[in-house]
């Protein structure tokens, strides 16, 4: 109970608001084509569907639980930031982006909303000054 005193109401609510908008974004946009798709597909857009469908089911359980799903939204924000960062900057510097780049840009770009939501002092308090779990 303590650790949620440490996070204002109004913070709680706008996370468990970005938890919702990412599970039922995913659960519209994802989950069709994991349950209606025909046929083997390639590697890795199978993997990219299935680890979207499983934030997906992560992102709904943040509502209840916001702070304990917060490495739902590190997850998030650190993709997001490693393929705008290593695809779609080099392909837009070297006059490369296709179609299918462009159209992920501003998806992945409002992954920046995660860096306003998250409680970084929160954060600070719980995943870089507490000690870590015992190794024996």
């Amino acid at each position: 109970m303590a650790a949620t005193t440490e996070v204002s109401l109004f913070r709680l609510y706008l996370m468990r608001a970005v938890y919702a908008f990412t599970a039922f974004g995913l659960l519209y946009h994802i989950w069709p084509q994991i349950v209606h798709h025909s046929g083997p597909w390639p590697l890795w857009y199978g993997v990219g569907a299935s680890l979207l469908g499983a934030t997906s089911i992560l992102a709904a359980i943040g509502i209840r639980y916001p702070l304990s799903m917060l490495p739902v939204m590190f997850s998030e924000l650190i993709w997001k930031s490693i393929w705008l960062g290593a695809v779609a900057l080099p392909q837009w510097l070297d006059g490369q982006m296709d179609a299918d780049t462009w159209e992920s840009v501003p998806e992945c770009l409002l992954g920046a909303i995660f860096l306003l939501v998250i409680p970084w002092s929160y954060v600070l308090k719980t995943y870089v000054l507490r000690p870590g779990d015992r190794w024996r």
